[in-house]
Formats: structure tokens, sequence, C-alpha cells
């Protein structure tokens, strides 16, 4: 036998293994062991895990060990790949349980992959409704080209879907009822099996944007079932009702052709290319991953990234601040990328915009340049209106121009601070203002939010540090939060052109500061100017969709994920005019109608023709869940919309004014 090295890890550094082959382990296991394989999963936690040539070993026992040897990719793509000591071989449950315990391989493992990249940064979790319809929520319509994400698909045109479609999709939707239905804790291997497997046959079948949702399901599953560090119980919501969603109306023969989507490679050739870097972002995953990631903008205006996302914790984020890179022949130090720029030959890049470092790639270093010349000074040229509206109404989950995933640039001007949050308004446009450009007089107050509070990064620090200097003008870029009203998460801060109140950063950070990395003194402030400063803001206006009564909604459709059929019908039967009746006073009707639908529908039981009670229709249940969901989305978007267009409601002193002098040498947050 080959000799082991014993290790003690979790199995998240187990290699991931295709949908197929999982699936089909826990098909083939007895009936009688399927009670037993949640358990004998939630051992393998602590389970110590042997290195063997070409591969994995987990010891599950006497006469038990279980070997893994990934193909090239890195992935179990083949039964034969998994192999057990025991007897029972391969109908075992040592061999199902780790095969169970496995993450989900991407569909880019897979040989000869046709399938769609996770649309998330490098290094973070593979695991997204502007309708008046309540049930027609995604529309999955790409902003770069305006055409449905599957209009290069099998059904690209608008045709109906095939009779083979249907019925994948009838078995997607069957499958991911009954996981609506038992809840979170009743989903463990055996319903995630059935997924994987629908999943599956929804790829054979031509569907990978049913495929693509059921594998997120299942991640969310698994996530939150271990209680991962990270995962929101409503990122579940929102990826099962996708899956609900598409499969459900794929199974009644919708052409839409968005529902279909369309087969993407991970990395296509994209000729020559110049990038200019924008930012450098430290990424610290859940999953035990950590490094950094380099947002460029390319000479068309595209978003791009490099990034190195390796195993290990957050001294890895911290200690890639300088990290150099392999790209093709060339190592690329990210420090002097983000404030530079390459002309690459031979590239390939991810439907996601991720670059390729492949042996073909050639790269040459280009000078740096100012966020306000060039393709990185149209990150400022709209508004925030208009770019938060725009985004926002990005639907597809695996669309990179979606809010909270592409890239925002704004100039503001900071008012204060709550907590660790930096409040600052939006300027006027240049071309409107005069000298020092004042704050818009009806804009909202933005929130600033650190898109990281570890204490190795230098996110909370820097933003306290803004916060100090009511009236200081800033340019940031950063991402839409697209959950909370009128907030943005910074990942870089410059100086704004023209202004006398801004950064004053040293000439080697070429006017703006990584506030995950570099360190924002006081000496890179401006000297106090009474007649720039303002009075600091303690305190913002309510926050619009935090305040409405839609918690009642989110808290009954995030209940039916977490406990199942019967927890909603518990709740409805105990409070059910605690539901509607704020909703309707507050005006939001539809919203009351839906989920007063959701929870009778919950508790409806039919009786057959001799009395007696018969079995709750899943397919009703799942229809009421589905529409309450889809507008509850809908009518936070709108909320989180209008957040952006709302008059500030803070009365905010003017610079200059006796409030504003008054105040100047005051300290914020």
């Amino acid at each position: 036998m080959t000799e082991r090295t014993p290790t003690t890890v979790d199995t998240d550094r187990l290699p991931p293994v295709l949908p197929a082959v999982t699936a089909t382990a826990v098909a083939t296991l007895p009936p009688r062991l399927h009670r037993r394989l949640d358990a004998t999963v939630e051992r393998l936690a602590g389970v110590p895990v042997g290195r063997v040539d070409g591969g994995v070993s987990v010891d599950c026992g006497p006469e038990a060990l279980v070997t893994l040897t990934p193909g090239p990719a890195g992935a179990v793509t083949d039964p034969d790949q998994a192999r057990c000591s025991c007897l029972l071989a391969p109908r075992c449950l040592h061999r199902t349980a780790v095969l169970v315990a496995c993450p989900v391989a991407d569909e880019a493992t897979r040989p000869a992959s046709t399938a769609a990249a996770p649309s998330r940064p490098e290094g973070a979790d593979p695991s997204g409704p502007d309708s008046a319809d309540p049930v027609a929520g995604r529309t999955g319509r790409s902003r770069r080209t305006g055409e449905p994400a599957g209009a290069d698909g099998p059904a690209g045109r608008g045709s109906a879907p095939t009779k083979a479609q249907r019925a994948a999709a009838g078995v997607l939707w069957r499958a991911a009822v009954a996981v609506l239905a038992a809840g979170v804790p009743a989903a463990g291997a055996v319903p995630q099996a059935e997924l994987l497997r629908a999943a599956h046959g929804a790829r054979l079948a031509g569907l990978p944007r049913a495929e693509s949702a059921a594998l997120r399901t299942v991640r969310g599953l698994r996530a939150h079932r271990d209680r991962q560090a990270g995962h929101r119980l409503a990122e579940l919501v929102e990826v099962l009702h996708d899956l609900l969603y598409v499969a459900g109306r794929l199974a009644a023969g919708d052409p839409d052709p968005a529902l279909v989507g369309v087969l993407r490679r991970s990395y296509q050739p994209d000729g020559t290319l110049e990038v200019y870097g924008v930012c450098r972002e430290p990424v610290i995953s859940a999953t035990g991953y950590a490094g950094v990631v380099t947002h460029l903008v390319a000479a068309d205006g595209r978003q791009l990234s490099f990034g190195d996302v390796k195993p290990g914790g957050p001294e890895r984020a911290r200690d890639c601040a300088r990290a150099v890179t392999e790209m093709g022949a060339v190592a690329v130090n990210h420090a002097v990328l983000a404030r530079g720029g390459l002309r690459i030959t031979g590239t390939t890049v991810s439907p996601d915009g991720r670059l390729g470092a492949g042996k073909g790639v050639r790269a040459t270093p280009l000078t740096g340049t100012d966020w306000s010349v060039g393709p990185l000074a149209d990150l400022f040229a709209r508004p925030l209106a208009e770019v938060v509206a725009a985004q926002l109404a990005v639907d597809d989950p695996a669309d990179p121009d979606r809010a909270g995933t592409a890239l925002v640039g704004a100039d503001l001007m900071v008012v204060g601070a709550v907590g660790d949050q930096v409040l600052a308004r939006e300027l006027a446009p240049a071309a409107d203002a005069g000298g020092e450009r004042p704050p818009l007089p009806d804009g909202p107050v933005i929130r600033l939010v650190p898109v990281s509070s570890h204490p190795v990064l230098s996110h909370v620090a820097n933003l306290r540090r803004l916060a100090s200097w009511p009236g200081l003008r800033i340019r940031v870029v950063g991402r839409l939060d697209p959950d909370r009203a009128g907030t943005l998460r910074p990942l870089a801060v410059g100086a704004v052109p023209g202004s006398a109140a801004t950064l004053r950063l040293p000439a080697d950070w070429h006017g703006r500061a990584d506030l995950g990395y570099d360190r924002i003194q006081g000496g890179h402030l401006p000297p106090r100017d009474p007649a720039a400063t303002t009075g600091p803001v303690l305190a913002v206006g309510a926050d619009a969709d935090a305040e409405s009564p839609l918690w009642r909604v989110r808290r009954l459709v995030e209940l039916a994920v977490s406990g199942g059929r019967r927890a909603v019908g518990e709740a409805a039967r105990g409070e059910g005019a605690w539901l509607a009746g704020p909703l309707r006073r507050a005006g939001f009707t539809t919203a009351a109608a839906v989920a007063t639908a959701l929870a009778e529908e919950s508790d409806r039981r039919g009786r057959d023709a001799f009395g007696r009670l018969t079995d709750p229709d899943p397919d009703r249940y799942a229809w009421a869940w589905l529409a309450a969901t889809a507008h509850l989305a809908a009518t936070e978007r709108e909320l989180i919309r209008s957040s952006w267009t709302a008059r500030a409601s803070a009365d905010l002193p003017e610079p200059g004014t006796a409030g504003g002098r008054a105040a100047g040498g005051r300290r914020a947050g």
C-alpha cells in the first residue's frame, strides 16, 4: 500500500466532485443506509486525511480507506476515481459520505466544459427582479449587449423548449420543491443528491442557467447547514428563487431564451488588450482562500481583474500587498499594476472578466495613469443615480455588470460618520460648479461601509481617518451594496481634481490609496479651512427599506427556507393577523396579498371522498412562495433605487456657514 502522510484538515480541502458522480453514489447506496448518511458526513469533519500519490485518502475506520484520485483539472470527474477498501464498495456508506463531503465541482473542471464560470471575484465562494408580475422576476438581459442571456443557446431565437428540456426542467422543479417544503434542516445529503442529479439532467438537456442555479442552491444548502462564516440566509433564498423560477417557467414551455441561458467557456481568446490599473482588493474567503485581486479597466471600457488567490488565511491577504504573480513569461507586481498598466498579447478572458495567465500570454508594462484621464475617467463620468439604476436593472446572476459586482466611481464630500460608516454626499458635476464643487442640493446621504473589518487590513482605520475631516472632498471607487439603501463599499479613494479640500497623497501613489493596504495619515489630509469645513452629521434619516414593514414578508419567506412548510404554517396560525395589517396600512397591499396567500397555502390540507386529510399540494405552495419572494425582491430593489434619488433628510450645514465654522475643529466617528 502507498505510504500515507496523515494531516488533519477540514472537508473543504477535499477535491471537488462533479455533481453526477455524487448523485450516482447516493442513488446506488442501499436505502437502509440513507438515514445514516448525514451523520456520517458530519463525522468526517474531524477525520484525518492522508496524502497519496495523485490524490488524498480518508480513513473511515477499520478496513475502510477511501481514496480520491482527481483528474488533471483537480476534480473527481469519474466514479472510478473514488475507491473504498471495504467489502461493500462501491455501494458503501464510507465512499458515498466522502463524496458528499467534497465540494461541488465547478462546471469548468468537467472535460471539454462549455459551462459558465461563477461571477464572484477570484477566491470567493463559488456558490442574484424588477417586474410588475409577482412571479416574473429575472429577465436575464445583459447590459453590455442588450440581448437576452440565452441568445446563443439552444432556444436563442425564442423557440419553445424541446420535449427533453421540459422534462429535465420538470425533474429539477420537483427536486427544488421538495427542498423548499422540507426546509434546510431536512435538506440533507439525499435531497441534495436529487438536486445534483437533476442538475446533471439539465446539463444534458442544454439548460445551463437551470444547471447553474441548482448547483448554487446545493452549495447554499451546505453552507447554511454547516454554518459557514459569511453565509447569509438571504443568499440561499435568492438562489432557490432563481432555481424555482427558471425550472417552473421552462417546465411550462415558456419560450423566453433568457430562461435557457448561454453556454460559455471559462476563458476565451481576446487578442491584444491594453489595461490600466484601478486598485487592489484584499480577498479573505470563508472557505480558506486568501490573496489579492487587482481591478483593471481595458481601453474599450471593460472592467477586468487579475488575481493571486490561494489557500491561506488573513495574513496571506495582508502579505499580498506587493505580491508578484506570473502572467505568461512576465512577473506582475500587483502594487505596480494597480497604479500602472499592461499591454497584453495572447490574452484570454473569462466571462466574469478575469484575465488568464497561460504560457501564450505576453505582457509589457505601460506608464501609470491618473483616474482623471483615459478610460479610468469614464468611471466618474455619469451621476451615481444613473449608474445605480443601470446596475440594479441587471437581473442575471452571472452578469458581471450587476449591482454588487461591477465597480462604481463617484466624487463625494464627507459630512460625518455613524459607527464605522462614513456619511457623504455626491458633489455637483464639474461643469455646473465654479471653484470648489458643492454637494448636490437634493442628493441623498450616502453611507460608505468597510469592505472588510478584519484587523489585519486597513479599511476601518482609513474610513475613520476620512470621517475626521467633514467637508473633505474624495474620489471613491467601490461597489454598490444592493441590499442596503444608499450604501457603497469603497475599495480605493483619491484626490478630486481641481479641489483644494481634498487628499494630498504621495506622488508614487498616483493620486489614489487602496483602502485595504495603504494607510492614510494625518499628513495626507488638507489643512483645515473654515470656509470649506462643514459641521459633522452624527445621524442620518431613516432607511426606507429597513423601516418599512416589508421585514414581515422577508421573515416569512426566509422562514419557509430555514424551517420548511410546517414552520410557515405554524407561524401563520399563531400570527396571521400580525402579518397583513401593517403592510396594508403602509400601502403595501400587493405584499400583504402574496404574504397572506403563502401563509394560507402553507397550512392548506385537502380531504378525499371519505373525509380523510390528503397530502398538501407541493406545487401550489411553491408557486405561492415564489410569488411572495419575487414581489418582495422587486419592491426592496425599487426602495433601494429610490434611496439614491431621495432628497437628503439630514440637516447638513453648508460650507462656510456659522454651523460649519463652529464645527471646523470637531471630529466625527
